[in-house]
């Protein structure tokens, strides 16, 4: 993936993938943006800062990284203080945070939809998705995964084809 997404952290930052429940807006963006700026530019994980960054990609999806100095890991309460900033931020906005067992994929006049991975199997089997469907992986956990794979890519090359069985196409 060719992309100035955090092109300030190493391919080894911690990555959080969220997506919204709905489309946001600009000024929803706007506020998510404000509200989240300042834990990012605070966050601590054991007294030790940790350098933080976000994206709002497709008026959907919330990414935040981070990566502690040295090299070591964020510790469990520094990344419960960024959930709860992070759900704070939602919560301003009235937006809910999907599930990550949501599979996240476009339509074919390109809108972003989610349904449940029952949902989902039952769009593979009737031949609405396929290969060719664009997703969305929101288990990336490393901003190098995210360079290397993208969140977006069709089904035929991520975990999806797998698990739902998409033959490849043709």
């Amino acid at each position: 993936m060719s992309s100035p997404l955090f092109s300030t952290l190493p391919d080894e930052a911690r990555l959080w993938v969220y997506a919204a429940d709905r489309p946001l807006t600009a000024a929803e963006q706007t506020t998510l943006t404000r509200r989240l700026m300042p834990f990012l530019a605070s966050w601590t994980s054991h007294g030790r800062p940790v350098q933080g960054a976000m994206h709002l990609l497709h008026d959907r999806f919330l990414l935040v990284a981070a990566v502690l100095a040295g090299g070591a890991d964020i510790s469990g309460c520094g990344i419960d203080a960024s959930v709860h900033a992070v759900e704070e931020a939602a919560e301003a906005v009235g937006v809910r945070w999907l599930s990550p067992l949501e599979v996240l994929y476009r339509d074919d006049e390109g809108q972003i939809r989610h349904v449940p991975r029952s949902g989902f199997r039952q769009l593979v089997r009737a031949g609405t998705v396929t290969g060719a469907t664009p997703v969305f992986d929101l288990s990336l956990t490393t901003v190098g995964a995210l360079r290397a794979q993208g969140l977006e890519r069709p089904a035929s090359a991520g975990w999806h084809a797998r698990v739902f069985r998409i033959p490849q196409p043709a």
